[in-house]
């Protein structure tokens, strides 16, 4: 029987190669995608063999990218953003402005016009989401400073694409591209002025109506119990407001299934929201770079050599460099501007959205598409290695440049306690070593009590906030012994490690045992092998599950210093 099975040959195709390269790449400590991506270009024209239905392509591309959206909106944290807006959204917009401009410059020497200039700077100026944090989990720093510096860096980073995702249409013909359907002969102030008014209409409509419907229709197939529903229901409402924004509204699929994500991040479900629909957007985000690697024109890499180091120097140096410049004039250490430009000096999903985008628009060729592509192999393929170089970068800087050491340990008001302390916060205090969730309840309990206490946090802004407040607080990286000291533990009572660092804490512990020999720690962890570990070791109490870090590390810390006080204003139970 003769029919045509186009799609099942290429997703058998698909995910056949993409399993097999993906392993590959793992194996070699190589980022999955980068298999995804070569999967991608043996299926396509350009390589001998199976060549997959190339209509079907741009079709699944665009689901994958729907559902890598509603990802990002499910995870959009605003909370996040704000804890390191003061250097996340000035850095963002300064860093992407000066990789735009590169990529413009450089492309303008090739001889470009100025719309496919301008598109190649754009795509080469915002990092991947996906690379980004498997890179800092690996690391185990997604949730230390210079991990939620890069994260908030890179929200900022793929909210201006979005909003360049949004007026690309409208634009492209004064930058040379197509104008498409009933835009043609309309003046560009009109158009303009008509796609942000569909837009403001669809946000708003989201804002308004789908918060409260959203989450409501969510509990209401929660209570079926039925988990296919559920999983139906979220991926109904994912391609759903997509395809709705798309039709009614005239905004890319892009902008609807981000925006169904953060909506549905207002559902008290959104957590299981985002785990029963993980599976889908897994596979469909691998469809996607597989798509993305059947448009690469692997002949680039031999045709135009010079122009691909171009667009790689740009997005591993350009941007890394200006990253870092950037950190270090926010005055934050050495350490975090080197983690901050290893995590951004890279390309991916957007990238990929962008330049698409422009490709349909007319406004970029298919060897500036490749190009990107390019790029983009080859800056997440090197990426591993540029975090590993953070590390003897560093230490080669601070034993060679003065300059160095003065970035790194150079004088911060916020680093040293002021003169006008009082002695309390001097001698026999606690040192509480983060601010976070764990460390703002046991702040608050000693500060009820009266017992003196000095915060160790690496948020500059935090600090500033704690301050504030009217609290004892030093900013600095509490592994560095010259932090603890600025903390004075050498004459402190307790030092309480809240934050769930494991691979800090051995340096925070030996350093303030040095300095305190009789100083008794009290160590928070995520970590059920770090608790045999820490507990072997001597290292102090550990409070590990939720159950302790909701009550006995507080109780612990208090009964020390007041065990009459310890239960007193306290009810049966206990809460986050």
């Amino acid at each position: 029987m003769e029919h045509n099975i186009s799609l099942i040959t290429m997703l058998a195709g698909g995910f056949g190669l993409a399993l097999i390269f993906g392993f590959i790449a793992e194996k070699l400590k190589l980022p999955a995608l980068v298999g995804y991506l070569l999967a991608g270009i043996a299926l396509g024209p350009a390589t001998p063999g199976m060549v997959a239905d190339m209509e079907l392509a741009p079709q699944l591309l665009e689901i994958g990218v729907m559902l890598l959206m509603f990802g990002v909106g499910l995870h959009f944290s605003l909370k996040d953003l704000l804890a390191v807006k003061k250097i996340a959204l000035p850095g963002a917009v300064v860093q992407m402005s000066m990789a735009t401009v590169l990529g413009l410059g450089v492309a303008s020497w090739w001889g470009w016009t100025f719309g496919e200039s301008l598109l190649l700077g754009l795509s080469l100026s915002c990092a991947s989401t996906v690379v980004l944090l498997k890179a800092l989990d690996t690391r185990g720093i997604t949730d230390s400073m210079n991990g939620r510096i890069a994260v908030g860096w890179l929200v900022v980073e793929d909210l201006a694409t979005v909003l360049v995702l949004v007026l690309l249409p409208p634009l492209a013909g004064m930058l040379g591209g197509k104008v498409i359907g009933a835009d043609a002969g309309t003046p560009l102030w009109q158009v303009l002025g008509m796609t942000l008014l569909q837009v403001a209409g669809f946000i708003a409509l989201m804002l308004v109506v789908g918060r409260r419907v959203l989450p409501w229709l969510l509990l209401q197939i929660a209570k079926t119990g039925s988990r296919e529903l559920f999983t139906l229901s979220v991926v109904a409402a994912a391609i759903g407001i997509a395809y709705g924004a798309a039709v009614l509204f005239h905004v890319s699929f892009a902008l609807g299934a981000f925006f169904a994500g953060t909506v549905m991040r207002e559902s008290d479900l959104s957590h299981r929201a985002a785990e029963e629909s993980l599976p889908l957007r897994d596979a469909f985000s691998v469809l996607f770079f597989v798509s993305v690697g059947m448009l690469f024109e692997p002949a680039v890499l031999v045709e135009e050599p010079l122009r691909v180091l171009a667009v790689v120097a740009i997005i591993i140096v350009g941007k890394g460099l200006a990253a870092a410049l950037l950190v270090l004039a926010f005055r934050y250490p050495l350490s975090t501007a080197l983690t901050v430009a290893a995590s951004l000096a890279q390309i991916g999903e957007f990238s990929f959205i962008l330049a698409g985008l422009g490709k349909d628009l007319g406004l970029l060729s298919a060897e500036g598409m490749s190009l990107v592509l390019a790029g983009a192999l080859i800056s997440i393929a090197l990426n591993p290695l540029v975090f590993a170089c953070i590390k003897p970068i560093k230490e080669l800087a601070l034993r060679r440049s003065a300059l160095a050491r003065r970035l790194e340990f150079r004088e911060d008001p916020l680093a040293v306690l002021p003169a006008s302390t009082e002695r309390k916060y001097l001698e026999g205090q606690v040192v509480v070593v983060g601010y976070g969730r764990v460390g703002r309840r046991i702040a608050k309990a000693l500060l009820e009590r009266g017992i003196p206490f000095v915060v160790v946090e690496q948020n500059r802004e935090r600090v500033e906030q704690i301050r504030g407040q009217g609290i004892a607080a030093v900013s600095g990286d509490s592994a560095e012994p010259g932090t603890l000291i600025q903390a004075h533990i050498a004459k402190a009572s307790m030092l309480v490690i809240a934050t769930p660092d494991p691979l800090n804490v051995q340096r925070m512990v030996e350093t303030a045992r040095a300095l305190n020999p009789q100083v008794e720690v009290v160590i928070r962890t995520h970590s059920a092998d770090a608790v045999e570990i820490f507990r072997r070791e001597g290292f102090g109490e550990v409070f590990f599950d939720e159950e302790e870090l909701a009550r006995g590390m507080k109780d612990h810390v208090l009964s020390k210093f007041a065990p009459a006080q310890a239960n007193v204003g306290q009810s049966p139970t206990h809460s986050h």
